[in-house]
């Protein structure tokens, strides 16, 4: 007999789905909180070494000179990602914000962009000048574009990575999924792509998205060799408590650069008022370990629940994960719409709120999203969202606890059954 709830009107199915998948997912979630144990203490070390006090929490205003609380959130950030240093900035209003600033701080007129791991995320086409025009785009200002593909299975092609990395000037990878069904790249695969890289070109600026990605292992990019990591701070690291920003992390030198672009030249690192925005991205860091547990917790638990209903989902739940994201294959827009109300409905924010596919800046298609959270747009809280285009898949990932994300799911699973919907061929 499965135990019913006492405040949500779950159907008899959902609720031994969900007791089945708990049993499923138990050695899985033996793994995710070791994890998370020894990010903590990673965290807390760099915390202790750096001699965080409250007099780091002040805020400054105007141009921010000698910052304090600035100047070591950035070190605590260099320390934990295990690389030279870090520009944590609440003003960075994106990732995308992020990671523009790294290509334009490091790349000039005349060098190439290779990405390695197929077609970037779609924010970043325009960036790129993929597409739209005269926009001052990366394409705008000289720089030339090249990709290698994915393999036919989806996976990173080291021969051709090997092939055309000689001349690049930067080697990007995106860590994430973003909105396609490949594998997200484990941080021992980035390793074997920048060894494939270095073996040919020893002067390139390997460069990551690691968004998504952050605590989800033991070790990042940077500890195998990447040059800069990026990432956001309404994602993993910003714990669900930094309420903007994004950080850049790795090369001394390359970091000083891309502070070169957010600021100016000359000025860099040097400026920067915090405006009482450090405490919350200590704290965030530091809940961060435990928040992305609670998070692959949800995506493990998703995954066990939808694939008991016959759906294709990626990650399965007993697979190894390099991110926060599971990814549901739908295979209908009335079930991705389903999915994504019963999603809404489990946020303790604009429950009540029914979403729409949008024309979202950024994006090709119309995207559906279900997003109700302390901090708008915030994907470490549980959000879902897909392009409304084949295969109809849900993009889900957050989930400040593990409780309130397997209840979304849940309901997201209820949704489904209540539309007519659930398990549909």
């Amino acid at each position: 007999m499965v135990n019913k709830s006492p405040f949500f009107n779950f159907d008899d199915r959902i609720l031994q789905a969900a007791e089945n998948a708990e049993k499923m997912c138990s050695e899985a979630f033996r793994k995710i909180e070791e994890t998370e144990h020894y990010n903590q203490q990673k965290v807390l070390a760099a915390f202790a070494k750096h001699r965080i006090s409250e007099t780091h929490f002040y805020g400054s205003t105007g141009y921010g000179y000698g910052d304090i609380g600035r100047e070591a959130l950035d070190a605590v950030y260099a320390d934990v990602f295990g690389c030279e240093d870090a520009l944590v900035r609440h003003n960075f209003v994106s990732g995308t914000h992020a990671l523009t600033t790294a290509l334009f701080g490091v790349l000039r007129p005349k060098d190439i962009l290779l990405c390695v791991t197929g077609a970037p995320y779609d924010t970043l086409e325009e960036v790129i000048g993929i597409r739209g025009e005269g926009n001052g785009s990366l394409k705008d200002f000289g720089i030339e574009y090249r990709q290698v593909d994915l393999t036919e299975d989806s996976k990173p092609d080291y021969l051709a990575i090997s092939k055309n990395s000689s001349v690049a000037k930067v080697v990007y990878i995106q860590r994430s999924r973003g909105y396609s069904l490949r594998d997200t790249l484990s941080v021992d695969t980035i390793k074997r792509i920048i060894e494939h890289v270095r073996r040919v070109n020893h002067h390139a600026a390997v460069i990551v998205d690691n968004c998504y990605g952050e605590f989800v292992d033991k070790i990042e990019p940077t500890d195998v060799g990447a040059d800069l990591i990026i990432g956001s701070l309404i994602k993993n690291p910003g714990g669900g408590i930094a309420k903007t920003g994004g950080y850049i992390a790795g090369k001394k030198e390359l970091v000083e650069q891309c502070a070169y672009r957010l600021t100016s030249p000359g000025m860099g690192k040097e400026v920067g008022c915090t405006l009482g925005e450090t405490r919350n991205m200590f704290m965030g860091l530091f809940f961060a370990p435990s928040v992305v547990a609670s998070a692959v917790k949800t995506a493990v638990f998703a995954a066990a629940v939808f694939s008991q209903f016959g759906y294709e989902v990626y990650p399965k739940y007993d697979e190894a994960r390099s991110d926060i994201i599971q990814a549901v294959k739908l295979k209908s827009p009335e079930a991705l719409e389903a999915f994504c109300r019963g999603i809404q409905k489990g946020a303790p924010v604009d429950s009540f709120v029914t979403p729409e596919a949008w024309d979202m800046p950024g994006y090709e298609d119309k995207v559906i999203m279900a997003a109700g959270a302390f901090t708008m747009g915030a994907s470490i809280e549980l959000s879902a969202d897909g392009p409304m285009r084949e295969p109809y898949a849900a993009w889900m990932q957050g989930g400040l606890t593990y409780p309130s994300g397997k209840l979304g799911v849940m309901l997201a699973a209820q949704s489904m059954l209540e539309s007519g919907v659930l398990g549909e061929k």
